[in-house]
């Protein structure tokens, strides 16, 4: 008896990820939840490192920045609420001190140019089309930082103006790094602020333009996020107390397919490794002084030494 509809997903034939890919995961809260897999599992990769993203102009405009060297200055940043911030990047990395800010926005710039350079695979989650554009420069902003609703205008983006985006993401990363990967993925958080229908909306928009990206050469790839939680979990079970976003099991669910589809069967001794060591990591003893303990604790290290022998990069 079957109890749900399993959406296809036959693992991908060319360009898995390994212990030697390095990954880079840009957009939604959904790009950090992967993005902790693969950190608990000591992948090579990084997340967001301007904070959450959720549409594609706000992802393009840092990555062309990035890319450009076009650091950031103090007409760039805004003083709201005793702290300073940019509408460019998300409001974690707002803080008291304008010096700071800009010292973080600049190194995020020189670091993310050296990920994109260097990158095996692009992860890109895309939350939704709805953006707001900020009246003062007549332009669309990543995050409005609080600042009041009438300084901003809503908008829709069209199929069209999201393709043009993911053309220009794809085309400046591969100016730099003609190999990269690219997969695209749109959140399964709905974003229910904006209405139901206008949610929908939203996400069918950014469906139809990554499909218009998404190629048969196997560089720019579709993994469906948004329809595994739509189509195989619909049920409430599967959410967070605010029904909105995906609870753990979910994510570990979605995070399972995706394993199956993207990583390389090689990797799954590894990654057992790697999960054996991080469980003796969380372990409490009764008697930390103990014999049995202090074995424990030195079998521990000696699984640590011996995978990192192999992947140097690894470290707990």
């Amino acid at each position: 008896m079957k109890l749900l509809t399993e959406i296809p997903l036959p693992p991908q034939q060319h360009n898995q990820i390994d212990y030697n890919s390095k990954i880079l995961l840009l957009g939604s809260c959904f790009s950090e939840n992967i993005g902790e897999k693969f950190n608990y599992f000591k992948f090579q990769s990084k997340v967001n490192p301007f904070g959450i993203l959720f549409h594609p102009l706000a992802i393009e405009q840092l990555i062309t920045r990035s890319i450009n060297k076009d650091y950031y200055s103090e007409d760039d940043l805004h003083f709201h609420n005793e702290q300073w911030s940019c509408l460019d990047v998300h409001s974690k990395l707002n803080i008291a001190s304008k010096e700071d800010l800009l010292e973080t926005l600049n190194s995020q710039i020189d670091a993310t140019c050296n990920q994109l350079i260097n990158a095996s695979h692009v992860i890109i989650t895309l939350g939704t089309s709805w953006v707001y554009r900020y009246i003062a420069s007549d332009k669309i902003v990543a995050n409005c930082q609080k600042l009041p609703q009438k300084q901003f205008l809503k908008e829709l983006l069209s199929i069209e103006e999201i393709t043009e985006s993911l053309e220009a993401i794809i085309t400046l990363v591969r100016d730099i790094n003609p190999n990269v990967n690219f997969t695209f993925t749109v959140s399964p958080v709905r974003h229910i602020k904006d209405g139901f229908v206008e949610n929908m909306q939203s996400k069918a928009h950014l469906i139809a333009a990554i499909h218009k990206v998404v190629e048969p050469r196997h560089q720019n790839n579709y993994f469906p996020s948004y329809e595994i939680l739509m189509d195989e979990l619909r049920d409430y079970r599967y959410y967070a107390e605010d029904m909105i976003h995906p609870n753990p099991t979910a994510i570990d669910y979605i995070w399972e397919k995706f394993q199956n589809v993207w990583i390389s069967e090689t990797t799954s001794g590894t990654m057992d490794a790697v999960e054996t060591i991080q469980k003796g990591l969380q372990h409490k003893p009764f008697n930390s002084a103990s014999e049995a303990h202090q074995k424990f604790l030195q079998k521990l290290e000696d699984k640590k030494a011996k995978l990192q022998i192999k992947f140097p990069h690894i470290t707990f």
